[in-house]
């Protein structure tokens, strides 16, 4: 009866602690459910469309058949830019890579920007912005109105535009001078025939008229202006007989007549 007892004491000791087990609670980590049904279908559904839009891609990715330039050309020929499109076409109506047709089209001369679209069903739609020259640079250059060098080497220099000339790298710095002169001499009836910048940093500029303002290195646009206030309504009634006008003088200009030595106009020491 003893050993009985015991052996049910302990069996009922190894059955409470099996009941304790199963009982326990889980334990809460923090982390979301997940409702494994609900993100397959939509996994599935996501996939299916997948599958769908590269049927269709696909199917639409026909051949290129046409190529369409459209613009207002004085340079530009339209049949440069299609052999250009249709040399470099990779791929068919869909897949056809147009940020790199864009890029090849706008390395053409006098081509300044290009916008490609697709037009439906298997064509092709090229926009030209054509360049337009603002002045010369050196010999053989030409900048638009940005001051960005868009050609050289040319043999066609429109000889009315001015000619700007400076150290190779300085297109847009004499660039931007040149607008900002010009833009002042305007108001006076006058215009650059041309403008230099040496590789000193000194300035000079031609006018319309014959007459070479010299400007220097220093005090550019005060020197300018002084020469329209001051030294201009001398100089403009006689430019036929005047060669240069000298502004490098810290208290006034001298005048280079073209028959005879340079006459100073006011004292000063010159100042480059």
């Amino acid at each position: 009866m003893a050993l009985a007892a015991v052996i049910d004491t302990v069996g009922s000791l190894f059955g409470r602690r099996a009941r304790n087990r199963r009982r326990a609670p889980r334990r809460d980590w923090g982390l979301p459910s997940i409702d494994w049904a609900r993100w397959g279908s939509r996994a599935l559904f996501a996939g299916a469309v997948l599958v769908l839009v590269a049927l269709l891609g696909s199917a639409l990715d026909r051949p290129v058949r046409a190529v369409t330039v459209e613009g207002t050309f004085q340079r530009v020929r339209a049949g440069d830019v299609e052999r250009v499109v249709r040399a470099r076409l990779s791929g068919g109506f869909v897949t056809a890579d147009l940020a790199r047709l864009q890029a090849d089209v706008e390395s053409l001369p006098w081509v300044d920007r290009a916008r490609i679209q697709r037009r439906w069903p298997a064509g092709l739609l090229v926009e030209i912005t054509e360049e337009v020259a603002a002045a010369r640079w050196g010999e053989d250059g030409l900048l638009n109105a940005r001051g960005e060098l868009f050609l050289s080497g040319t043999r066609h220099v429109p000889a009315e535009l001015p000619q700007l000339s400076g150290p190779a790298g300085t297109e847009w710095q004499v660039a931007q001078r040149f607008f900002a002169v010009q833009a002042r001499l305007l108001e006076m009836g006058l215009r650059i025939s041309a403008l230099r910048l040496d590789a000193r940093g000194a300035w000079e500029l031609d006018l319309s008229d014959g007459v070479t303002v010299r400007l220097g290195r220093r005090q550019v646009d005060e020197r300018l202006q002084r020469f329209l206030d001051v030294a201009a309504p001398v100089v403009l009634p006689r430019a036929d007989e005047v060669g240069y006008v000298d502004m490098r003088y810290s208290n006034g200009f001298s005048i280079g007549w073209r028959t005879r030595e340079a006459t100073p106009a006011m004292g000063g020491q010159a100042d480059v």
